[in-house]
């Protein structure tokens, strides 16, 4: 499917820069985007530039009292309110247009795909599922996957499925769509009694006409690949098959790495070519191979960011890099010249092991509990039997 698929990207997204110390560094996605090239996955793929989003489209799941306040932010000073000027969304320069710009991304990719052009389409820059409908929130200023779900909603599609990878819960998204039962809302993140936001409870199912919209598989920290893939795969294939979604959207945030320092997974480079993988399956059976796929968190920006996220884009374009493809000499050339002592990966796996057993409907595994406690909420929600691992 390599040229049924594409890729948006374009420097100017880098202008998403919350500046100084920030985590939040757009470095990560240079970085990936130069690596993926130096392994040649981008050979010969036309790279998607796009425009910012205009302020309607901003405005499907943005307050308008909102978007004049960031549009206004750099010039008024740092106290404008709506979460804008904290430790976690500093006021930048332009930030309306680099904000504007990673939310058209989305949408560019979103576009492509309604118009068959193509099946799938990969949005590194974008991904910020924090942002809620009147404040910054996590990094995040616009929800440009709400927007673009909300699009698709008003251009042919009428089921969409939501899927959120990310250590920390998607509580933009979710809130967005919460009383809406046309999009499927999933997301797999570290416990939120263990971590921010403090969201994304096993009984958050949706609102009033909308119950089993909203499903939220919380996990234990060190969760490691095996029980993480086990409770994927214990959940959402057959919530997808229920569902029958005609597009998977989905924020691929690799802040699960063992590595990562704002979060407690213990994921790998290697699960995290193992969650794409499945994630281009799952579109394949139940979507009709339609993939949005987007970025999202990710705090190790030397070792993590540019090999799982080049995974990504090599998984969306049909190019699988082998885990054990040595990482380009150049790449690493280029990476010394801005951190010199860092301790840099040698090739494109971190050693580990994916293979997992599937959850069989017992108890067997500390994962199982949530898996467990999950099928019971959602799934009669959905005619599915919550106690039948054929379901």
């Amino acid at each position: 499917m390599g040229d049924r698929a594409t890729v948006v990207w374009d420097a100017s997204l880098l202008g998403y820069d919350l500046g100084g110390e920030h985590p939040f560094n757009p470095i990560r996605l240079e970085l990936t985007m130069r690596l993926a090239a130096a392994l040649g996955v981008l050979d010969g793929v036309t790279l998607q530039v796009p425009e910012p989003a205009a302020e309607s489209d901003i405005e499907r799941v943005h307050e308008l009292d909102y978007v004049r306040a960031v549009q206004r932010a750099p010039t008024v000073g740092w106290d404008v309110g709506h979460g804008l000027g904290s430790a976690d969304n500093p006021v930048f320069d332009r930030m309306h247009t680099a904000s504007a710009l990673v939310v058209g991304g989305s949408l560019l990719g979103a576009r492509h795909i309604a118009e068959g052009t193509v099946d799938r389409a990969v949005s590194i820059a974008g991904g910020l599922h924090h942002a809620m409908r009147d404040h910054a929130s996590g990094f995040c200023v616009y929800n440009d996957c709400a927007v673009a779900i909300s699009w698709l909603l008003d251009n042919g599609f009428d089921r969409v499925a939501y899927l959120d990878v990310d250590v920390h819960h998607g509580d933009g998204v979710q809130a967005a769509f919460y009383d809406d039962p046309r999009v499927l809302t999933v997301s797999l993140h570290q416990s939120p009694m263990t971590l921010w936001p403090g969201t994304g409870f096993v009984n958050e199912l949706g609102g009033r006409g909308a119950q089993g919209s909203a499903v939220n598989i919380p996990l234990a920290p060190y969760t490691r690949d095996a029980a993480w893939l086990r409770a994927f795969t214990g959940v959402v294939p057959s919530l997808l098959k229920a569902f029958r979604p005609q597009i998977l959207v989905t924020q691929c945030g690799v802040d699960t790495h063992e590595e990562d320092p704002l979060a407690d997974l213990a994921l790998s480079v290697d699960g995290h070519r193992a969650i794409y993988r499945t994630l281009r399956d799952l579109a394949d059976r139940y979507a009709g191979g339609k993939w949005l796929a987007t970025g999202g968190g990710g705090y190790q920006l030397l070792r993590v960011v540019p090999r799982s996220w080049t995974h990504l884009i090599a998984t969306v374009l049909d190019r699988d890099v082998a885990p054990e493809t040595r990482v380009p000499a150049q790449w690493t050339a280029s990476v010394r010249k801005i951190a010199p002592n860092a301790d840099l990966p040698l090739t494109m796996s971190d050693g580990r092991d994916t293979a997992f057993e599937p959850w069989d409907g017992g108890l067997d595994q500390p994962v199982d509990a949530v898996i467990r406690d999950v099928r019971r909420a959602v799934f009669p929600l959905h005619g599915l039997d919550p106690d039948d691992p054929r379901d």
